[in-house]
């Protein structure tokens, strides 16, 4: 199996890998490279590892040579650059009232392009845009559009949980994501408990999403009916992290309730309607069930972002 380091461009984003040839690495090295993009400096996100063939896609590219004390001004002169070329296209985005938002400007590591990288509703018409900036820069200029998931990884911030943001620290690639998963894992529908930084459900459902399917699978459901050593009961309630059940024991009483684990119950029935069964004859219409796909403007589609990962691609 060949061996592999992961190496990140502009500080955030997907870490693409490249052949350490002869090089010692270390984590947080600085490098040059050469990518589909030109010449690049990076940093090593990822030490030596070894990989399948079948997991790269593309021939590998190797690393030129250690960045040198130079290659270090250049990259911190260019970041400087980019605030200024940022402050400038905002002033031309405002002059022409163009319905976008500016999120970073970013120059190519040889000084010979500028990329602008903004969000907007649909599609926007940027060309005269172009012209200004070309006329201001004097160099090749490239506005990419990108969703709002690249947007937050960008910026950067902290999640709820008061940890860096995933996009922003260790996550390569954005996880599809439903509303399904947040509602398995007992999750209130609110919109402003189940998403991001980004406006979109939050990424870290994905991490628990097995653990929670297998707890589903091997567990009675609410509204079985258990045999427990007290006697019968109803299942009223779900405790998947420690895998217990709460039963209400049919002795005629609400205040019986009982926190037994899941693997000492016998499923003796169900008091759930079975799926597809009619209901009856001159009865009320039975209720279409509305699919998972509405949670306070939060729709199950909302899973990868719009645009690919904005970083040098291999």
């Amino acid at each position: 199996m060949p061996k592999v380091v992961g190496i990140r461009f502009h500080g955030t984003g997907k870490a693409y890998h490249f052949d350490p040839g002869d090089h010692t690495l270390r984590q947080g090295d600085m490098v040059i490279v050469e990518t589909s993009q030109g010449v690049e400096i990076g940093q090593v996100v990822e030490e030596a590892i070894e990989i399948p063939d079948n997991n790269i896609k593309t021939p590998l590219k190797g690393i030129l040579r250690m960045a040198d004390e130079n290659d270090l001004k250049t990259k911190a002169e260019n970041e400087r650059k980019e605030h200024d070329a940022f402050a400038v296209c905002l002033a031309k985005i405002q002059k022409r009232n163009l319905p976008m938002n500016l999120v970073d400007a970013e120059y190519a590591f040889d000084g010979r392009k500028i990329t602008f990288y903004f969000t907007a509703d649909g599609r926007v018409d940027f060309r005269e845009l172009v012209k200004d900036l070309a006329a201001v820069f004097r160099m090749r200029i490239e506005l990419r559009q990108i969703g709002v998931r690249d947007e937050a990884r960008m910026i950067g911030g902290l999640g709820v949980c008061g940890r860096e943001l995933c996009c922003c620290s260790f996550l390569n690639d954005f996880v599809p994501v439903s509303i399904k998963m947040a509602k398995e894992q007992g999750f209130s529908m609110n919109p402003t408990k189940i998403s991001g930084a980004c406006g979109r459900l939050m990424c870290c459902f994905k991490y628990e999403q097995e653990a929670y399917e297998d707890a589903h699978r091997r567990m009675p459901r609410q509204g079985d009916i258990v045999m427990t050593e007290q006697g019968q009961g109803l299942v009223v309630g779900l405790h998947l992290l420690k895998e217990t059940l709460t039963v209400r024991l049919d002795l005629g009483n609400e205040s019986d309730l009982l926190t037994v684990d899941a693997s000492a119950v016998e499923v003796l029935g169900s008091t759930r309607p079975s799926k597809g069964k009619k209901g009856p004859r001159g009865g009320r219409p039975a209720r279409a069930r509305t699919p998972d796909t509405d949670a306070g403007e939060i729709a199950e589609d909302q899973e990868t972002h719009e645009a690919e990962d904005p970083s040098v691609e291999e």
